[in-house]
């Protein structure tokens, strides 16, 4: 009786390992085309002219039309990313610096008041930007820095320098305290150990603070829509919601621009996914 049971446990028990893995890969196929199906109909739309996009909007175009790209462009599309990219990576550097010496400061270096700073620092993440607006504004234009991509920058590090530092933080706790006091004992100094040592090691959740920080640059739009107003310092986000209204229905060259402005990302992404991934596992994961 035993013997005849096992077989329909083991049986009953496989069957429903099969279809919840079934049901996972179903849940990830529907997340991707509802994520891909848009792109696609986002580039294929941008080789259109305007009367065939109109005409027939979910079919293919009859000709790639390229001068859509050319044109966008020359409206300013080229200006927006060059002004995204002076932004993406200033403040990439300066968050990840900044933010790897905190947490340096933090875990390797024995500081009064520590505790209370982390929990400071904890709580920097609750802060919500939009009640922060008009203290911001009225500090930019005070320093001269409102409508510039100084005052991004400023911006964009000082909210994500909490959340980042946090991240190396947890990484950094966890590696081995033998090998700082090697280091000491061998004569190296605080700022030796932090550049020579500390932060090679660390590099995998650096990678992934720099992998976070590159798409909340390139992407933020509340700061970049009420801290920039003129053309020549708007980024991507408000400068092709700017253009969309520009051109009202001429709709194939507003997804041109849109293309331009997300490519540079989806390869970036794609590229450093690998050294993403394995940040963030070997990190917060541990």
């Amino acid at each position: 009786m035993v013997t005849s049971s096992a077989p329909t446990r083991m049986t009953g028990a496989g069957f429903a390992r099969t279809l919840l893995r079934l049901m996972v890969w179903g849940l990830l196929l529907s997340a991707a085309i509802i994520v891909i199906v848009p792109l696609i109909w986002m580039v294929v739309s941008s080789f259109k002219v305007n009367q065939e996009f109109l005409a027939d909007p979910f079919g293919l175009p009859s000709t790639f039309f390229w001068q859509n790209y050319v044109d966008a462009w020359n409206l300013g599309v080229g200006q927006y990313m060059w002004n995204s990219v002076i932004v993406t990576l200033a403040s990439i550097v300066a968050t990840t610096l900044i933010s790897a010496w905190a947490a340096f400061g933090l875990t390797k270096i024995e500081i009064p008041f520590s505790r209370p700073v982390l929990y400071l620092i904890v709580g920097g993440m609750m802060l919500a930007p939009t009640v922060a607006l008009i203290p911001l504004l009225r500090i930019l234009q005070t320093l001269g820095i409102y409508d510039t991509l100084l005052g991004l920058t400023v911006l964009y590090t000082a909210f994500r320098i909490p959340f980042t530092t946090f991240l190396i933080r947890s990484y950094m706790v966890d590696l081995p305290r033998e090998v700082d006091e090697a280091a000491l004992l061998d004569g190296c100094s605080r700022r030796q150990q932090f550049w020579r040592l500390i932060l090679p090691m660390s590099m995998p959740i650096i990678v992934s603070a720099v992998i976070l920080q590159c798409l909340f640059a390139w992407n933020e739009y509340l700061f970049a829509f009420i801290f920039v107003s003129s053309d020549a310092t708007m980024t991507l986000p408000v400068g092709l919601a700017n253009l969309a209204s520009k051109l009202s229905t001429n709709y194939p060259m507003i997804f041109a621009g849109m293309t331009l402005a997300s490519t540079p990302m989806i390869v970036f992404f794609f590229a450093a996914q690998r050294f993403f991934v394995r940040g963030l596992s070997e990190g917060i994961g541990k």
